[in-house]
């Protein structure tokens, strides 16, 4: 226990039972690598917060205040995800970030976030303030049944019972939160994720000493030494595979698979005609892996792999070439695919075989259970360099094919979704991190991927692809990555904006953020434009309207007025050379450029474009042989 974190725990011998244990609590985490904490207001959790603003006080962290409790667990969730890694004995983990809610419907309303870092491996550590026993099933106000509220979303949950003042309790709480922090950062598992400890208290819920209370013993005062609480030493969990700490790592870069070594597993290559599948969160492995077999590369953008020579530009469109794509005859897949309906199928097929790339314990994508061989690393021998062949060759031509036709359509002269994704990523630095919202701007900015070199980092929240929370998400990378002096945007539609524009609202006092929000405005849903409902739509004049009223949603919402209500910068940018200007412009603080783009025509532009490129595709593959 460092020294300098002593000051947080004196006189608490003489505070009441729950701010006692809540002030121990929150020194344990602050001691154990936890550097934010999002707190959302409540009663129940009073403890926490009297001892989360005195550990900010003290430095120990940084507090982030939401009002809204979803808005603050997908602020956590951009916190950790935009964080570098946490140190402990030679080992790097991710990074745990706390989020705390008082009783009730609070704790349901972190659920999104929680499903999120369930997906994608975030270690969230939920602290929900509650009830105590015997007021649960009594009608007492704001109390529900909490404990196991998240079911399998957490890697680990307790239903810690209000501290009364008993021997141990207080060593009791660490040692539940050791072992809770341990699973959320996958220490000894590989496969972090969310935890949850329910903290029943009692009254009295504020400490002694503030005004209002007995003045004589005050919190911080001169007191003996308390045997029960946390001594010079903390746990340490040895992770069960442990691997050197990366170097040169600064905050937010992709370190996967963290905790896991490159074992020395020996499998037979794959043969020519294989390509590499880079889903969400696969790693620059994944990308290693294609530069050094020369085999194709489809990545997605939250890959963390998209570039380099392999790279194949518009994959979704490319892989609708039977010539090219019936000759493949085997699949690595790294990270989670989430995106491509091709690419689904292309994993599907019973003449494929599929081999996934899972590391740690955590489960392996496979939706089309088609995969033949799980590995829990890449083979160190797959990664040796091999010499050029006419497979990379072709699928190279494929690529730069696709790659001229998507340019042409994405020059700026048009304002559409694919041409604003294009100049929000040619916008990013490689040091740059970009939020992309689900639904239309991350299956745009697939299609643009390698035109403008290699553009920033790119994070999106395809745990369960939702549209829940993404302001806060980007609002929280925003401040983790602020750290590092680069620069954050985040592209989304309008709905998923407007879905947490609460995300948007921050006290005079919270810490401060620079983000820029490029919001495609199309008025409604345009994603179903290229689904099935859209081409059901298009039959008559009826299922035009049923289309439009329960898929598209148009809402017809002014986003000037929200945003001055909150106090947020907001520009209306009338086309894409306009856009690439107001990118171009220092900025500061929170900002939204609003690009509003037509909708009408969506289908049918995204059918020609697919048309064209695969037209292309096979005219050169044809003149190449």
């Amino acid at each position: 226990m460092s020294a300098a974190l002593d000051p947080l725990l004196d006189g608490l011998d003489a505070q009441p039972p729950a701010v006692r244990s809540a002030f121990a609590l929150v020194h344990r985490l602050a001691l154990e690598g936890v550097a934010d904490v999002v707190l959302a207001p409540g009663s129940r959790s009073a403890p926490l917060a009297y001892a989360l603003a005195a550990a900010a006080d003290l430095g120990h962290l940084t507090l982030h205040v939401r009002v809204d409790e979803r808005a603050a667990g997908f602020l956590a969730v951009g916190l950790s995800r935009g964080a570098g890694p946490l140190v402990r004995g030679g080992v790097a983990l991710p990074r745990p970030v706390a989020v705390v809610t008082t009783s009730g419907t609070a704790v349901a309303n972190l659920h999104p976030a929680v499903l999120e870092a369930h997906h994608t491996g975030v270690p969230l550590v939920l602290l929900t303030a509650d009830r105590p026993h015997e007021l649960r099933g009594t009608g007492a106000n704001q109390t529900t049944h909490q404990a196991g509220i998240f079911g399998p979303a957490t890697r680990f949950a307790a239903d810690v019972p209000a501290p009364d003042g008993r021997p141990g309790e207080v060593r009791d709480l660490l040692a539940v939160t050791a072992r809770a922090l341990a699973e959320a950062v996958g220490a000894r598992s590989g496969h972090p994720g969310p935890v949850h400890l329910d903290l029943a208290y009692r009254e009295p819920l504020v400490p002694v000493g503030l005004p209002g209370t007995p003045p004589d013993v005050a919190l911080g005062g001169p007191t003996a030494p308390d045997p029960d609480l946390p001594g010079v030493r903390s746990v340490v969990v040895v992770p069960a595979a442990p691997a050197a700490v990366p170097t040169g790592v600064a905050p937010g870069d992709v370190t996967e698979p963290l905790g896991t070594p490159v074992g020395p597993i020996e499998m037979p290559v794959p043969g020519e005609r294989t390509v590499v599948v880079a889903g969400d969160g696969a790693g620059p492995v994944a990308r290693d892996l294609a530069e050094a077999r020369g085999w194709p590369l489809l990545a997605e953008p939250s890959s963390g792999a998209a570039g380099g020579r392999h790279l194949v530009v518009g994959h979704p469109l490319v892989l609708g070439v039977d010539a090219l794509v019936d000759d493949v005859e085997h699949v690595v897949v790294l990270g989670r695919p989430t995106l491509s309906r091709p690419v689904q199928r292309l994993l599907g097929r019973g003449d494929v075989a599929v081999t996934v790339v899972a590391p740690g314990s955590r489960p392996w994508p496979d939706a089309a259970r088609n995969a033949s061989t799980v590995l829990p690393v890449v083979p160190a021998g797959w990664l040796e360099p091999a010499p050029a062949t006419g497979w990379a060759e072709r699928w190279g031509t494929a690529s730069a094919a696709a790659a001229a036709v998507i340019k042409a359509a994405t020059d700026g002269a048009r304002t559409d979704g694919p041409s604003v994704a294009r100049a929000v990523a040619a916008a990013g630095a490689p040091d740059d991190l970009l939020v992309v919202g689900s639904s239309s701007p991350v299956r745009d900015l697939g299609l643009v991927l390698g035109l403008d070199g290699p553009g920033p980092r790119v994070l999106a929240n395809r745990g369960l692809a939702g549209i829940d929370g993404t302001v806060s998400t980007a609002l929280g990378a925003a401040l983790a990555t602020g750290r590092g002096h680069r620069r954050t945007r985040a592209l989304l539609g309008d709905l998923t904006f407007l879905h947490d524009v609460g995300g948007l609202l921050r006290g005079p006092d919270e810490p401060h953020a620079d983000l820029q929000l490029v919001v495609v405005n199309d008025d409604g849903g345009a994603i179903f434009a290229g689904l099935e409902p859209g081409a059901l739509g298009e039959s008559s004049e009826g299922e035009r309207r049923t289309f439009e009223r329960v898929f598209a949603t148009p809402h017809g919402a002014h986003l000037a007025p929200l945003c001055a209500g909150y106090g947020v910068d907001h520009q209306l940018v009338q086309d894409v050379p306009s856009l690439r200007h107001a990118l171009a412009a220092p900025s500061h603080g929170v900002q939204v450029l609003e690009v509003r783009i037509g909708r009408a025509d969506r289908r049918r532009e995204g059918l020609v474009l697919a048309d064209d490129v695969r037209a292309a595709v096979r005219a050169g593959l044809s003149s190449g042989g």
